[in-house]
């Protein structure tokens, strides 16, 4: 067991077996790369100029950047001899960091987060055969409601990488073309089933060539980490334009990130084997250990100046494509990814009803409406309610969280 010279709660996302990566600004200084750690950032610019990354090879520059590019650039061997160096240095048993502690250490409280990589592209995988299927169920029947496709390869489409913000930033709700059932033709206006999306992200640290491929062996030398992701929808949007090509307007007007990613290597506690998949997929889609995450997940629905509501808890286990899996089948085809690249798994739902992941589901198509704490009654989101996304693992004693990622609904610009 690992304990911190840092008081941290028992509850605490941040624990020393996390030590999430982020970019964090304090008043008029430039930004830098930290990691997260109780109530604290540690400073790892400061760190470094100390001398502490001293046996790495490692430009300490990289952790004067306003994103982590730089440093996930460096390579998996570099990413996790720093990390065994902070877990070192932040040991009770170690005193080396200590005397150093208002130097290195930040309070939480006093920095506003950033967004922590620079996104170059951004891919939307659909991996939950649950809500794959509540999906299909309500616009295509129980009897099709998979496509023939969905269980031979992980479907996705490629989003707006300018639109992705960082956790706290409001969305406007967006505009576009509708078409009401009993309407001949569309309409341009505000959407009235804006709705959120429950999903986790992993980000790309290590780049590929035109033409190279990455086997599912292979893929997790390329995960830097993993984060917490809203892909906000206009669902009434999304079902007039989806034909024949895809999400477009119904998606791209925003997207939130968590500020702080979480290095694969502290998932380790967390792998389970994820859903058996039949048929059988094709050879390089094959693969062997756990590549799923025991992780739990809320979102919750705060109206302006009410309490918020727990609405729906699921969990990651759930997916039934792995992101071995989803960056196999990206590059399968000779397409090159980079550092900063941001693939998030698509709605995460559940069997029950209580976990499902976006409205859409919780409602039933806006049919069945959810009741917040307040009395106030949902089928979608409304101007200037707070949707808040947070998630953890625990097991044995260890907790690894991921913080949040919230985003108020401003009213249509």
């Amino acid at each position: 067991m690992l304990t911190s010279w840092i008081d941290i709660k028992p509850d605490s996302d941040f624990s020393i077996y996390n030590l999430p990566y982020g970019v964090f600004k304090k008043s008029s200084e430039n930004p830098r790369v930290g990691v997260a750690i109780g109530n604290y950032v540690l400073d790892l610019y400061a760190v470094g100029a100390l001398g502490f990354f001293q046996d790495i090879a490692l430009d300490i520059s990289a952790f004067q950047q306003r994103y982590l590019n730089d440093f996930m650039r460096l390579g998996k061997p570099v990413w996790k001899q720093v990390r065994q160096k902070l877990i070192q240095l932040l040991d009770i048993n170690n005193e080396m960091l200590q005397p150093y502690a208002s130097q290195v250490l930040v309070p939480i409280s006093e920095v506003t987060m950033q967004l922590p990589v620079q996104v170059g592209d951004y891919t939307d995988f659909y991996s939950s055969e649950e809500h794959a299927t509540h999906v299909g169920t309500m616009f295509r029947g129980a009897e099709n409601a998979l496509m023939p496709n969905w269980k031979h390869l992980p479907v996705a489409y490629h989003g707006r990488a300018s639109s992705i913000a960082v956790s706290g930033t409001n969305i406007h709700r967006p505009k576009g073309q509708i078409k009401p059932d009993d309407a001949i033709s569309p309409v341009f206006a505000p959407t009235q089933a804006l709705d959120f999306e429950l999903e986790m992200a992993f980000v790309i640290g290590k780049e590929t060539a035109l033409g190279q491929t990455i086997t599912t062996q292979e893929a997790e030398n390329y995960i830097f980490g993993y984060c917490l992701f809203n892909d906000w929808s206009a669902r009434d949007i999304q079902k007039w334009e989806y034909v024949p090509l895809g999400p477009f307007l119904g998606k791209n007007f925003g997207s939130s990130m968590s500020p702080w990613i979480v290095p694969l290597e502290a998932l380790e506690p967390f792998r389970v084997q994820g859903p058996e998949q039949k048929p059988s997929v094709l050879p390089y889609l094959q693969y062997t250990g756990q590549r799923n995450f025991d992780l739990t997940l809320e979102v919750a629905i705060q109206p302006q100046g009410k309490k918020e509501t727990i609405v729906t808890q699921s969990n990651s286990k759930y997916l039934y494509w792995n992101s071995g899996q989803q960056l196999a089948h990206h590059t399968s085809n000779g397409c090159n990814i980079k550092a900063g690249d941001v693939m998030a798994s698509g709605t995460i739902s559940g069997k029950s009803p209580e976990s499902f992941g976006s409205m859409l589901e919780l409602t039933w198509g806006g049919k069945n409406a959810v009741q917040l704490e307040d009395g106030s009654m949902r089928t979608y989101l409304e101007d200037y309610d707070t949707v808040i996304i947070r998630g953890y693992g625990e097991r044995n004693g260890t907790r690894v969280g991921f913080g949040e990622v919230s985003g108020k609904i401003l009213p249509a610009s």
